[in-house]
């Protein structure tokens, strides 16, 4: 049975609206990402949802051309 804290914490990610998602991908290419998160100081998750909303905003700029 998952603890009270657990529970708290689940209900806020949903209703702030984070989700988990999973990948596969190869070895190297998350290690050697995983390492310039480290380098440069920033969260892997904080570095991939930048990166995502970066794509997204320049897909939807040249829909919108």
């Amino acid at each position: 049975m998952a603890s009270k804290q657990t529970l708290r914490n689940k209900r806020y990610q949903e209703k702030a609206g984070w989700m988990s998602k999973s990948y596969k991908m190869k070895r190297e290419t998350v290690e050697a990402f995983a390492e310039a998160c480290n380098k440069a100081g920033v969260s892997q998750a904080g570095q991939l949802m930048k990166m995502m909303n970066e794509f997204i905003e320049e897909i939807n700029k040249t829909d919108n051309e």
